[in-house]
This record gives structure tokens, sequence and C-alpha cells, in this order.
């Protein structure tokens, strides 16, 4: 069997490293593809197919909904695995209803592993399914029910599809769809020429269902009437002369799907692979609607607490979680290669193990000394005086100029800018807007301009400053994560820094009682507005 081909989605090499090495380590046989932003993906897509994509949830201007529309568009039926530092139930219930195919953390390792194992397996049963020289319509009927089956999300929808693709499969008389209830039988649905069961419930061990799914393992009967299993008297009044029944999920079954037929009638093995084989799915399906139904409830249960808590610290929090929690999982990785007693490393994977443990302990020390400076703004007290930005933006832009002497750029500002403001607070946000301003235009050659100013001096209205440049800028469409804490943009290879900035500038505006926004277009600059209104917020 040739290795599976698999896409990663994924900007963080250290990440994408330990993931490979857990799918390695549990015996897959893999090609893996990394891509660390969306223009690596597309061309990956078009150049190469794939049997699987993994995807981080956290790509800097690239979404996982766009990342599995992209997927599906070339092949619909590729598994799309999210795997993310940390989930909230709103994300996963977002994207499990979009077709994703689960998401994990990427912590769990193992659950990983078994994941893609899985995927790859179903594909491979599909490839096999198509493979089939005859019966190419029940193979066509087939890949279309499994499709049908991964975006169902009730187990009304479910049951509709089985009964009428298990009769279609083989071209039987009738097929029937039954779950266990207890020690019950429930007939659950139907499709046939003439009534049978449905709504009724049978013990277990009194019908040929019940035999099914106490044995796991499908059942051929050519004679009803000569098959000792079978109770002959509820089948009298029925057409059925023959029957096929398959187990729903061979380890502990949840239900049957069955096929008759009218004449006699040797169900054959393609007919036994092919009812198996959609019992398997409507099984896989089934478990999706229930996930997804906890995921519902959940969400359900929170909606009252979450209208009522602070959107701000519910996003900051998720965002702390996931990148604190990722160097850490990172360093313990690692440092279980380090100590691997089956594959130990070579003297230059331990180098670069250590040197990745190293990148990540610092990484790691910065967010959580970004983590207590947000936190340390939203305790500070205000204190409003007279200021004049113009000024505390002079004292800000020649401390950028020593620390980076070798770039001309041309700072514009009015003469004054009068406002009332906690000075040490606002001092802050205007470093972050200028700093950012100067790292952003850090790629232009000539021409460099940073701009501060105001669109409006009325005194009975607040001024609305502004910082303005002309550098990378930023894609309009990823605006609502601007000021998220630890969001970014930019990939932190162009542009390095942890993403809390501007979450911090966020709340001094929003402690002023102003409001801050921003314009920008991919490589035209950007420019941040900002408010402080006359009064102190309440």
């Amino acid at each position: 069997m040739p290795a599976s081909r698999i896409l990663h989605l994924e900007d963080d090499e250290s990440d994408a490293l330990l993931i490979r090495r857990s799918l390695e380590r549990a015996g897959l046989e893999i090609e893996v593809t990394v891509a660390a932003n969306s223009l690596d993906y597309s061309a990956a897509l078009e150049r190469d197919n794939y049997d699987l994509v993994l995807s981080d949830n956290c790509i800097p201007g690239f979404g996982s909904i766009g990342a599995l529309q992209a997927a599906r568009a070339v092949n619909p039926e590729i598994p799309f695995i999210c795997i993310s530092g940390a989930w909230d139930d709103k994300t996963v219930s977002s994207l499990i209803a979009h077709g994703v195919t689960c998401c994990l953390l990427k912590s769990q390792s193992a659950q990983i592993s078994a994941a893609v194992r899985q995927a790859i397996d179903l594909q491979q049963k599909r490839q096999e399914v198509a493979r089939f020289p005859v019966q190419q319509a029940a193979s066509d009927r087939l890949i279309k029910a499994v499709q049908d089956l991964s975006l169902a999300r009730d187990v009304e929808t479910i049951r509709t599809i089985v009964r009428h693709a298990a009769r279609e499969l083989t071209g039987a008389d009738g097929a029937t769809f039954v779950l266990r209830d207890g020690e019950q039988c429930h007939y659950v649905d139907e499709d046939t020429i003439s009534p049978l069961w449905k709504g009724s419930r049978f013990p277990l061990k009194a019908c040929i269902s019940g035999w099914v799914m106490l044995n796991r393992t499908p059942v051929i009967i050519d004679d009803i009437y000569k098959d000792p299993r079978i109770p002959a008297d509820a089948y009298r009044p029925t057409f059925v002369k023959s029957l096929l029944m398959v187990p729903i999920r061979s380890t502990a079954p949840i239900g049957a799907i069955g096929n008759y037929w009218a004449t006699p009638h040797h169900a054959t093995p393609r007919e036994v692979e092919l009812l198996q084989a959609l019992a398997n799915t409507a099984a896989v399906a089934m478990e999706n609607v229930r996930i997804y139904a906890e995921l519902e409830h959940r969400v359900h249960d929170r909606t009252a607490q979450l209208e009522v808590a602070n959107r701000e610290l519910e996003t900051f929090s998720f965002s702390v979680s996931h990148d604190l929690r990722s160097p850490l999982n990172s360093i313990g990785a690692f440092a279980e290669l380090l100590d691997d007693p089956v594959s130990p490393p070579s003297e230059d994977e331990r180098r670069e193990y250590i040197a990745r443990i190293r990148q990540q302990t610092q990484r790691m020390g910065n967010l959580i000394e970004d983590f207590l400076r947000l936190a340390q703004v939203s305790r500070a007290e205000l204190r409003r005086v007279p200021i004049d930005l113009v000024t505390l933006s002079k004292d800000v832009v020649a401390g950028l100029r020593v620390a980076q002497p070798d770039r001309a750029i041309e700072f514009v500002h009015p003469v004054s800018l009068a406002a009332s403001a906690d000075p040490t607070l606002i001092r802050a946000v205007l470093e972050n807007l200028l700093a950012n301003a100067w790292k952003y235009t850090s790629r232009r050659t000539s021409g460099t301009r940073v701009e501060l100013g105001a669109l409006s001096t009325n005194p009975r209205s607040p001024a609305i400053f502004y910082v303005r440049d002309n550098g990378a800028g930023f894609d309009p469409h990823y605006m609502d994560k601007l000021f998220t804490p630890f969001q970014r943009l930019h990939s932190p290879k162009d542009f390095p820094g942890s993403g809390v900035g501007l979450a911090t500038v966020q709340r001094i505006i929003h402690k002023h009682g102003g409001r801050i926004w921003a314009e920008g277009r991919p490589n035209e600059g950007a420019t941040f507005y900002f408010t402080l209104a006359q009064e102190p917020a309440a």
C-alpha cells in the first residue's frame, strides 16, 4: 500500500514536526507536505492530490473554513481535520456544521493518530468501492450515500438516507433500519414494497436483527422458513422469502440494516460488502450526530452565561490559553523525543530539539510578560490631565530612531494635538501604534512615511486622532481579529510579535470611553483611528 499523502496547513514548524513524528511513531505510512500560509496551501492543492488535510485553526489571515472550502473545491470527499492548541464550544460547533471531519487538540497525539488512521482507512474503502468494475451504479449510489451521511446532523436524516440507499444498493424488495434500544430491537424505518414492522419493538433474542447485533456479524438467509433463527410467525403476513442483515458497527453494534427479497435470493459477497459499507458509514454518521448534539446542548446551556460575560474577556482567555499552551506542548513533546527509548535521536536531532526547547521557553516568557502587561492595563487607575499627543509622540519616535538608526523614516505631525487623558496610558497607546508603523514599514527601501494627525478638532465632539503608515497594511476581511489578544494577521516570520499590542491599545482607549478602528489594504499601508471621550468612562 503506497504511503498516504497528507497536506498540513501549519505556520509553526515545531508543531508541524511534532505532529508528523507522532503519526510516524503510530506506524502510519505517510508523506506530509507542510504549507505555512494560504499561498503555499493553495499552490499545494493545485499541484498534487492528497488523501487528507490537517489544518491549524489559527493561521494568520486564513481561517479554517476558507481552507476547508479550498480543499473541498478540489476534492469534495477529502477528510479535513482541524487541530488547535485550544478549543471553545462555539468554534467547534461552527466548524463541524461546515463539514470539518473533527476538531482535536495538538496535545492529543494519540487521538490525532487515531483520527488520521480512521480517515485514511475510510478514503481507502471509498477508493476500493469505486474500483469495482461491476455494478458501477451501486458503487456510485454508495459513494453518494457516504457523502450525504457525512453531512447529516440528525438521526431522522440518517435513517432516511439509509433506508433508501440500502434498498437501491442491492435491488432488494425491501430494506429496514433497526436501532438497539436496551434489550430490544426498534424497527425505526423501512422502504419496502409493502409494510413490514416500522415502529415495532422486539426482544433482541427474538428477531434476526437482534441475532446480528449480539453476534456482531452479517447473516445471509436464503429461505426464512428453514432457518431456526427466524420467528416464522412474524414473517408469514409479509412478502419476505430471503434476507441479508448486517450490523451497524462491528464492535458493540448499535443497530442493523436489513435487505429483503420477495423471491428466493442468495445475497452475493458484493451485496454484503455494499450493505456493510453503508452500515459502517451510518455508524460514523450517528456518532457525529451524537457529538454535534452534545456540542449544541452545551452551547445552549451556556448561552445565558455567554450573554452576561464580557466578550472581550472571553476572547482574551481563549487566546491566552492557546498561545501559552502551544509552547508548553512543544517543550514537553521535544523533551519526550530527547528521552525516546524506542527511537533515540541522533546528535544532530538532539541539538535541534534542545534549540527548539530554548526557543519555545523564550517565547513563553515573552507571552507571559505580554499577558501581565495587558492585565495591568485593565487594573490601572485612570488619571486624566491635559496632554499634547505630539509632544509624547516625538519622544516615542526619538526612541525608535535610536533603536534603528539606519532607517530613514519621515515622521509627519501637526504643531500640537491637545487631549485630556492619562499620560502614562496614552503614551502606551502611541508606543504601540508608532512601533507597529515602524515595524510594518520595515520592508520599504525608500519613501517611508509615518503620520500622526487628527480629522476633527471640533470642541463639541471628541477629536478623531490617527496614526498612518505606508507599510504592509492588512486584509480588511480579517478586521474582526485585529484587536483580539494574541491574534496576528501576518506571519511571525515576516513581522515578529505576540499580537498583544493592539489589544492593549483597545483596552486603554475603551478605558478612556473612546473607540478605535482601522483601515488598510495589503501593501498599501494602514491607518488607526481613535477617539478619547471628554469625560471618563462610567
